[in-house]
């Protein structure tokens, strides 16, 4: 297990750090934002609490959520977040998240983010699956994935009682066979 740091052309993404906590706070606060995420709105106190739970935390992990900082290496800022879950039975499995702060949607940052996180998944020996499971109202969600490849599998319907009412999700799911047909 280690820290893990990757570099796209414009993103440093790596570990949650305490500098962070004004412009992660500020997006992790925005209602739409939390839209359709598993977390609600954060408090001050919650973003800096995540936060030092975040920050140390390593990559490799079976079944424990690493939350890293996507930075801009122009501005130095925090501009979202991304997550990944090796599944708990088996490492060779993931499951991904990516949040991108409001002011900086619509950039190219969400892709260049996930584009980064499966090129560092699939690269790792034996690796084979990666999945997101996306709020079916949540189209720009919907079509970064699958605008990188990532076939939908499942449809559920009402699956789950989310704030305050029933929601639908889509599964969506790449295999490293199809990341490197791709890349080809």
């Amino acid at each position: 297990m280690n820290k893990l740091i990757l570099q796209t052309e414009r993103l440093l993404i790596r570990n949650l750090q305490l500098p962070d906590l004004a412009d992660f706070h500020a997006y992790r606060s925005d209602p739409e934002v939390t839209k359709y995420q598993g977390f609600d709105v954060f408090s001050i106190k919650q973003a800096e609490d995540f936060i030092k739970e975040q920050t140390d935390k390593e990559f490799g992990k079976a079944g424990e959520w690493v939350q890293y900082g996507v930075e801009s290496k122009v501005t130095g800022k925090l501009i979202g977040d991304c997550a990944i879950k090796l599944d708990r039975h088996d490492t060779r499995l993931a499951e991904i998240g990516i949040t991108i702060s409001p002011g900086e949607q619509r950039k190219g940052y969400a892709k260049e983010t996930l584009l980064s996180i499966l090129d560092f998944l699939f690269s790792l020996d034996d690796f084979h699956r990666v999945t997101e499971t996306v709020d079916a109202e949540n189209i720009a969600s919907i079509q970064l994935l699958k605008s990188v490849g990532f076939r939908q599998e499942g449809h559920f319907i009402e699956n789950i009682f989310f704030k305050g009412k029933w929601g639908s999700e889509y599964q969506y799911a790449m295999l490293k066979s199809e990341w490197l047909y791709l890349k080809k």
